[in-house]
């Protein structure tokens, strides 16, 4: 069974906040199951934009996976920005998490998913 979103992003929150990076939420969601997207923004106008990996994929009903929506070596905050405004034009009931970290740091690690298309 999967962790409520709610209380994932919460988490997340708090773990930026430990390592020392700013994250918000810029748009509230459906607090049972609605799908998580996550900006790094770098503060130089450029950021990484992760959302969820596609259903399917061993351990995904309990556990959440990411992968990047633009280029993984960074985007520039406007096209992120479109790409987003799009995805809540077609899912109502998505969340926004945005973080602010010049390093570039998404904390993500063990549950990104690479080669996938």
């Amino acid at each position: 069974m999967r962790l409520r979103t709610e209380f994932w992003v919460k988490a997340y929150i708090r773990r930026c906040a430990v390592e020392g990076a700013s994250a918000v939420v810029v748009r509230h969601g459906d607090d049972d199951a609605g799908s998580i997207f996550i900006k790094i923004d770098r503060l130089d106008g450029t950021c990484l934009l992760f959302g969820p990996a596609p259903a399917g994929l061993e351990g995904a009903e309990s556990d959440r996976q990411w992968m990047p929506c633009l280029n993984p070596a960074g985007a520039d905050c406007s096209a992120a920005d479109a790409f987003l405004s799009r995805e809540a034009n077609f899912d109502s009931d998505l969340w926004i998490v945005e973080v602010e970290d010049r390093r570039g740091r998404h904390f993500l690690d063990d549950s990104l998913v690479t080669g996938v298309s």
